[in-house]
């Protein structure tokens, strides 16, 4: 029986924390079918709606990772390790098809820290063991929203899993298996369609967190950004046929409303404007697994952008972390809704184009440096004042400042690797840390080669960034590209966190600054222009229609990880009680308004994420039957694990639900589902249901 509509959530402070149709219908785990060709595919559907020059198809799928004792992605802190789910995180994807050319492209947005180069290739390797050549390196682009509340260790790179104690297997099946499960969802929902674009401007969303250095910017790039923020919001509008489909708002501000004090899983501000849009507006409810409105928000060039308004941590608009995050997604939600309602249909073709550059050994042009003359990019360095962290968002090592252009002792000199003197000088102002390129000549610590993609959505082109460019970075970079094109500016933009990850890209002058984003732009003062220069090569050849170089792909490091993490040895129930068993029932009543609270034993969260379910669900007593209303995928609920004997395995589930203001009156019941693993390495799932409750008035 389907769920009722979920009563809408409070507006008040928390507490705490058909192309198919001619191709075959295509299933996860299915052998890849023949290919149609694309006239014969568009002439199957030219019938249907003549007047569509598309093909849209839209899909959504959880990529929620390992909600406990796994290290969190995005602070670098090695004390915030997951201990429940707030929100799930999704993947939200897109495939859009000219019917003229039959060419099309695939576009991904998912509630990530980042993309890494680990999931572009094992989610191109699970599309090409279903579709074959249809969807490969050249036209899929997969971006993240750049959440710091999901779990880490799904990079095959040592920087980044570090703080994570390493790679972490489950998390980045979910990942991969998700993101492969959207794109596959919005295959199977190919329709002729129509696509609108949009744009409007948003200033009370973002801050910039690094005004020193972007006021060393020539005044020309300065005026384009007169409040120090990028205010663009650009909105697609996807309808199939007469329907409303789903839509991508790209706007530039951190993930990062949640601090890094939090624990639960969250996709942060940009997750709840999806969510709100989605579920509240549109009716979607997940679990049900069936299409509905998908409503994507993707980031820009958001490197110096804060949602912090305050310039500190959990502060701005108000000082409570969650609430900030309602906010900062509902105004996010708000303009791009503005936006869509006067979208205006846009015409032109699908197309896209990728090159793999090694970014430690780029030559760049004079025409693209700041000094007219022929340079270099470097091996990859982290500078001190990278572990600075960003103050405004989330500090990382005391004893490290932003603006930091000499080392200094510390309680990790121990770390430190002598730089070479002539890296040094390449890297200069940098006070150069860990000469991170050079160690991955011996195991990947951070990347070298990087894919540079740039891709045509109609009259829109997004330039895929692997990495998070400040505004002015973006900037140049989508002057040259739109120069390139012969496309106006307001056509270009730079989505960031892009198929792959390598820190952050400053301007030259931005760079000197040494702030935390030049502290982490890894290949030197001329990476901002080494971009320039190759991007500017791959929109020529989306410009001419010519074939493009695809270089030398990176390697495959998978074979090369390691953790330290010991994983769940087994679970055993308190004393007395079995799985499932309540441990702390509710209260016999409950007024609107309040939270109600249950604790379960249960087993450990990594035995199985139950990605694509939940670890809980509110129902209400309908007819005389049980239907679920909420689950952890829901603003309302916070599903939190806690360890309570490390000897004997011992652990509870709590699982609080805000009741809001607008809930139904009525009998409610609070459920737990979890798995839990003997001795011998068994798992079995289990069910556990809380005493009947009231809802009054």
């Amino acid at each position: 029986m389907p769920p009722s509509p979920t009563p809408r959530r409070p507006r008040r402070k928390l507490s705490a924390l058909a192309l198919a149709a001619a191709l075959g219908a295509v299933t996860l785990g299915a052998p890849a079918p023949a290919a149609a060709s694309p006239a014969t595919a568009a002439a199957a559907d030219a019938t249907a709606a003549p007047e569509a020059d598309y093909l849209i198809g839209r899909g959504i799928a959880d990529v929620t990772g390992e909600a406990a004792e796994t290290g969190m992605m995005g602070y670098s802190s090695f004390d915030q390790k997951t201990s429940g789910i707030h929100q799930r995180q999704r993947s939200r994807a897109y495939v859009v098809a000219d019917r003229a050319t039959g060419k099309r492209v695939v576009y991904v947005n998912a509630d990530l820290a980042m993309i890494f180069q680990s999931v572009r290739q094992g989610v191109l390797a699970r599309l090409q063991e279903r579709y074959g050549s249809l969807y490969g390196e050249e036209n899929v682009l997969l971006s993240a929203t750049h959440t710091h509340s999901g779990p880490g260790g799904y990079s095959h790179h040592v920087a980044y899993n570090l703080s994570v104690l390493g790679f972490q297997n489950g998390t980045y099946r979910a990942i991969v298996d998700g993101i492969a499960e959207s794109v596959a969802k919005a295959h199977d929902d190919l329709k002729p369609g129509t696509i609108s674009l949009g744009t409007g401007t948003l200033t009370n969303a973002s801050v910039n967190r690094s005004r020193e250095a972007f006021d060393r910017n020539p005044a020309a790039d300065r005026a384009a950004f007169p409040d120090g923020i990028d205010p663009a919001m650009t909105v697609l509008r996807f309808r199939q046929g007469g329907k409303d489909a789903g839509a991508i708002s790209w706007f530039a501000t951190h993930n990062t409303s949640i601090t890094n004090k939090n624990t639960l899983i969250s996709p942060d501000n940009k997750g709840y404007a999806a969510y709100a849009w989605e579920h509240d507006h549109e009716g979607v409810r997940y679990l049900d697994n069936t299409p509905g409105f998908v409503a994507a928000f993707p980031n820009t060039n958001a490197g110096d952008m804060s949602p912090n308004l305050n310039l500190k941590p959990g502060s701005g608009p108000t000082e409570d972390e969650f609430e900030n995050t309602r906010i900062i997604g509902e105004r996010q939600l708000d303009k791009a809704r503005e936006v869509y309602a006067d979208a205006r249909p846009v015409t032109g073709g699908v197309d896209a184009r990728l090159t793999y550059v090694d970014m430690e050994n780029v030559t760049v042009r004079g025409q693209y440096t700041s000094d007219g003359k022929e340079q270099r990019t470097c091996p990859a360095v982290v500078g001190a004042s990278t572990l600075a962290g960003s103050v405004e968002d989330g500090p990382a090592i005391p004893g490290f400042e932003e603006g930091m252009r000499t080392p200094v002792a510390s309680i990790i000199d121990a770390l430190r690797i002598d730089t070479p003197s002539w890296l040094a000088t390449c890297q200069y102002p940098k006070a150069s840390l860990i000469p991170t390129g050079l160690l991955s000549n011996v195991h990947p610590v951070t990347p070298k080669i990087l894919p540079l993609q740039i891709m045509r959505i109609g009259e829109l082109y997004l330039v895929a960034g692997p990495g998070e460019f400040t505004i002015t970075a973006g900037l140049r970079v989508r002057r040259t590209v739109a120069q390139e094109l012969g496309v106006p500016l307001e056509r270009v933009l730079l989505q960031g966190y892009a198929n792959a990850y390598s820190q952050y890209v400053t301007t030259p002058e931005e760079y000197d600054t040494q702030n935390y984003e030049g502290g982490s732009t890894l290949y030197g003062r001329n990476t901002l222009p080494a971009y320039q220069q190759e991007f500017a090569r791959v929109a020529a050849s989306l410009r001419q229609g010519t074939a493009l170089d695809r270089g030398t792909l990176p390697p495959d490091e998978s074979a090369r990880q390691f953790t330290f993490q010991t994983g769940v040895v087994y679970d055993n129930p308190p004393l007395g009680r079995s799985y499932g068993s309540v441990l702390t029932a509710p209260a016999s009543s409950y007024a609107r308004g309040s939270t109600a609270t249950v604790e379960f034993a249960t087993g450990h969260p990594k035995n199985n994420v139950r990605r694509g379910g939940t670890f809980l669900e509110v129902q209400r007593l309908e007819a005389g039957k049980w239907v679920r209303v909420l689950d952890d995928g829901d603003w309302e609920t916070r599903y939190r694990w806690t360890r309570i004997n490390g000897l004997t395995g011992t652990s509870k589930a709590t699982v609080t639900w805000d009741i809001g203001a607008d809930t139904a009156p009525g009998t409610y019941r609070i459920v737990h589902h979890g798995d839990a693993k003997n001795l011998l390495g068994k798992i079995t799932p289990f069910t556990g249901t809380s005493p009947a409750f009231t809802v009054t008035g």
